[in-house]
């Protein structure tokens, strides 16, 4: 499977990931007819610069002055009308919903309502054909997005000065994890956190991969002591299927009763916690204590600390980031003697669903190890 990993260390806009996709490899002049066939008016270059010492690939859109405000049943005319190749003009379209369903939360209207401003006009519209365009010439197979970093201070808008990140960019964003770092300006555009929300199967680091080509898109700014460009990874996967940011919160807990601890152990898992554990401690002054453990989602981080304070008598928490890695896996279901039951197959083995054999052997009455050996002898038949 070809992936495609956004490092997004100085933000993303539209012409920075149309840019770093052209240097990555993407047929710059296939993009640019592909552009053409839009009939906007405009016309469009890449070029070669630098930002912070690093060669990187500029997409230029040179259009008319008037910046017109459109609606969305136009601009998705206009991409339907365009020699593109149909997932592309499909990519293109998703992007464009959900810019408009962010506008129109935004400012309280429907979304037919919504006037595109700034990602209305025929540079941002351009922006988001190139990128859907790039990624279709260098037939990745999945997008992988870092972080975000937003950038900090304010942006003028044709709605005024508006905060870091505009509320646009932030309703785009919502869920997902983002900084701030750098220099005082919108690193993050609205339109760059519509392509990634929209085409990234998941945010997180850089998953397992054969790297075989890196781009640079570069950004409008070139601030000192910082290279305003977006990279672009580009390579084979290796086999795992998941790679992502997790908070994992620890507690240190020497005076909650056994009944206390086990409750918000359940809890915090019925809240959304990925695993939880609890590991015994040999605390100061020779006091036997347990060591909570949460692992956790970073946008649940919060709700899950606040189940910790509220259920257990801890007066302070541990949180740390820690990279996660999953196997690649599938659930089927099959049919045994006892009844149906799931089985979770990964690479080089399978294994029972605990809870569908806790099921059975209720129900049955047989011993719990009994229904996992008929489970696994099914499976196993049926997988010959």
């Amino acid at each position: 499977m070809k992936i495609c990993y956004l490092d997004a260390f100085s933000g993303i806009a539209g012409d920075m990931l149309a840019g770093a996709l052209a240097d990555a490899g993407a047929d710059s002049a296939a993009i640019t007819q592909g552009l053409y066939s839009l009939n906007t008016g405009a016309s469009f270059r890449f070029e070669k610069t630098r930002r912070g010492g690093i060669s990187a690939t500029k997409f230029f859109v040179d259009a008319p002055q008037a910046r017109a405000h459109r609606h969305l049943a136009p601009i998705l005319k206009m991409i339907d009308a365009a020699a593109l190749p149909e997932k592309v003009k499909q990519n293109a379209y998703r992007v464009f919903q959900r810019l408009g369903e962010a506008e129109a939360a935004v400012h309280g209207v429907t979304i037919e309502k919504v006037h595109f401003h700034e990602v209305g006009a025929v540079d941002s519209i351009a922006d988001i054909v190139a990128a859907c365009l790039g990624f279709h010439l260098l037939d990745i197979d999945e997008i992988v997005c870092s972080p975000v970093n937003v950038g900090s201070g304010t942006v003028n808008t044709e709605h005024g000065v508006l905060p870091v990140p505009a509320p646009a960019t932030a309703a785009l964003l919502a869920g997902r994890p983002v900084y701030s770092r750098g220099p005082e300006a919108e690193l993050t555009t609205p339109t760059g956190a519509a392509l990634a929300t929209t085409l990234a199967a998941r945010f997180g680091a850089l998953p397992p991969m054969r790297i075989r080509a890196a781009g640079y898109g570069a950004g409008d700014l070139d601030p000192a002591e910082h290279a305003n460009v977006l990279r672009v990874l580009v390579g084979e996967s290796e086999r795992v299927a998941e790679s992502t940011v997790v908070s994992v919160i620890e507690a240190n807990i020497d005076d909650s009763t056994p009944e206390i601890l086990s409750y918000t152990m359940e809890r915090l898992l019925e809240q959304g916690a990925l695993d939880v554990s609890l590991s015994p401690l040999l605390m100061k002054k020779g006091r036997p204590g347990s060591l909570l453990r949460v692992v956790a989602r970073p946008e649940e981080q919060e709700s899950l600390a606040r189940t910790i304070f509220a259920e257990t008598s801890t007066l302070g928490l541990r949180v740390h980031a820690a990279e996660r890695r999953v196997l690649a896996r599938e659930i089927v279901e099959i049919d045994t003697s006892y009844g149906r039951a799931k089985v979770k197959v990964f690479e080089g083995g399978f294994a029972p669903e605990y809870e569908d054999c806790r099921r059975l052997a209720r129900e049955t009455g047989l011993p719990l190890k009994e229904i996992f050996a008929e489970v696994n002898r099914a499976f196993s038949k049926q997988r010959q």
